[in-house]
């Protein structure tokens, strides 16, 4: 059973090549990596391992949704929502849609057309989740004289809360993506608040400055004199001084792009973000457009009138221009915002950390001491303990090591502090293995059987227990992957790796070179 045939030896053997050269350029210097990078078409330029926020450093950002904006959009989607069930069901009120705290009243005089939107107006807690316990996110009063309150719960809050949570998380990471960075951490943290960390990025004020703008971008159309005042309401210029008086009424919003970039306007040549419309947004801005020629129409960012052109002639080809005496960075910065899309609240600061280089470099070679260390010790206790069969357990733990970064490297996966020592625990585990055959070839010549007979069974008895002892770890490993996060992952990640390479290093090329040594050998005696 010890007999392996020529095409295992070179598979064992590829394996272990492959591993070796795919691990090679995370060993080079960031200087020759680029050296050889550059001579490299891009499409064969070789990955590295990627290092985490506490190996090289970066920016952490700790972000909460701001609880008073949140209500706020939500009072404003509630007047646009009534306003519209009021002309749909043509239902006449008596004066405007005023706001409260948590949402808005109106006073319909008429019975029998409160009993006719009554019902509409309660369909709207359909835009809340429906597994919040059976609770009321969305209550609807009607008294007798007439008046309408439709207000949001705190449990309507909370729900809009972890909502708004959960669609920061892909806009923020879209917005990441758009800088460079490798391997941003985007992580939830109860219900309002999203961790940010970015490996590499030593510039916090960048981050702050593309994660701390809503990009809230909305077309509506500049108020006409002797318009109700309910329906207005004064924006501040970005260009100009005094406020403009705009109407409330979205008529497109900035969900609907489809593509922004940055670019210089051809007349003056100063810079400008050209946007593109998907379908919907195109029919709007072309209705829109062709029903007000002569009108302003402003662009608002933010709540803030960036650029308030007026409309010449209908503007049906779905795309158009923003200019607002940017700079080149900021239209940059613009276009990147309004690409990832808006953030559905405002997200406030409460904590931010920047981790240097020098302190990631620190956390290097610490992890590398103990590796060595660790490594070490196992070395001069496999070689003193078991001789010749030690080299062997050794040789396949290089080669363990090596499968492990090769794995991370090819999986993408982020080495961090953690991750460094799921990779120390490993090695012992790989050697544990060795332990375990080895011991059992001891008891199997101690109780006469031959060198041959010995190892095969020495193998074969000891593969059950190997089997079930990684298993079981394996399974540890999962669950801390899939329930941990950040750093935690890192462990998981390692640990499971290492724990896969060990079947295949302990077990198969341990095999591998004791069966090639005792061809060559023949030994009479075994050397442990």
């Amino acid at each position: 059973m010890l007999r392996f045939s020529t095409w295992k030896f070179l598979a064992i053997v590829a394996m272990t090549l492959a591993a070796v050269l795919v691990v090679a350029p995370s060993m080079l210097s960031p200087s020759n990596y680029q050296a050889l990078a550059s001579r490299l078409p891009s499409w064969l330029t070789p990955p590295t391992i990627v290092l985490g926020l506490d190996l090289q450093g970066g920016s952490h950002v700790m972000l909460e949704v701001d609880q008073a904006d949140l209500i706020s959009t939500q009072v404003k989607n509630l007047r646009d929502d009534v306003r519209r069930i009021l002309r749909e069901e043509k239902v006449a009120m008596t004066g405007g849609i005023g706001a409260t705290a948590r949402g808005v009243q109106l006073r319909v005089p008429d019975a029998a057309d409160r009993e006719k939107i009554l019902p509409k107006l309660r369909l709207l807690r359909n835009s809340f989740s429906s597994n919040i316990g059976g609770q009321t996110p969305l209550e609807v009063e009607a008294t007798p004289e007439g008046v309408i309150r439709v207000t949001v719960t705190d449990v309507g809050v909370r729900d809009k809360s972890r909502k708004a949570v959960e669609q920061s998380i892909e806009v923020i990471r879209r917005r990441v993506d758009a800088l460079g960075t490798r391997e941003p951490s985007i992580q939830r943290q109860g219900d309002d608040r999203v961790l940010v960390q970015v490996p590499g990025l030593q510039d916090p004020q960048t981050l702050k400055e593309i994660l701390g703008q809503t990009a809230k971008l909305e077309f509506r159309l500049v108020a006409e004199p002797g318009q109700n005042p309910s329906e207005t309401e004064e924006l501040e210029q970005v260009d100009e001084q005094g406020k403009l008086p705009i109407e409330k009424q979205v008529m497109v919003q900035g969900e609907d792009l489809t593509d922004a970039q940055p670019g210089f306007d051809q007349r003056g040549g100063e810079p400008v973000v050209n946007f593109r419309f998907n379908i919907r947004g195109a029919q709007k801005f072309g209705d829109v457009t062709s029903k007000n020629v002569g009108r302003l129409f402003a662009i608002v960012l933010d709540n803030k009138v960036i650029s308030a052109p007026r409309i010449l002639t209908p503007i049906t080809g779905g795309s158009g221009q923003i200019s607002g005496r940017f700079t080149v960075e900021q239209a940059n910065n613009l276009a990147i915002l309004l690409r990832a899309g808006a953030l559905p609240a405002k997200l406030n600061i409460v904590e931010e950390r920047t981790v240097g280089p020098g302190l990631g470099q620190d956390s290097i070679d610490a992890g590398k001491r103990a590796a060595y260390v660790g490594a070490g010790l196992v070395v001069v206790y496999m070689l003193m303990t078991y001789g010749v069969f030690g080299v062997f357990a050794n040789l396949a733990l290089f080669v363990h090591i090596a499968f492990i970064f090769a794995g991370l490297v090819l999986l993408g996966s982020t080495l961090t502090l953690p991750g460094i020592a799921g990779i120390v625990l490993t090695i012992g585990m790989a050697v544990d293995s060795n332990v375990l055959i080895y011991e059992r070839i001891r008891e199997e010549n101690h109780a006469g059987r031959s060198i041959l007979a010995s190892l095969d069974a020495g193998f074969n008895r000891a593969f059950a227990t190997i089997v079930d002892s990684n298993v079981t770890m394996f399974v540890a490993a999962a669950i801390l992957y899939f329930l941990g996060t950040g750093p935690v992952r890192g462990f998981a990640v390692s640990l499971a790796l290492g724990i896969l390479t060990t079947i295949v290093t302990a077990v198969t090329m341990t095999r591998m070179m004791i069966a090639v040594w005792y061809h060559y050998a023949r030994p009479t005696k075994l050397p442990i």
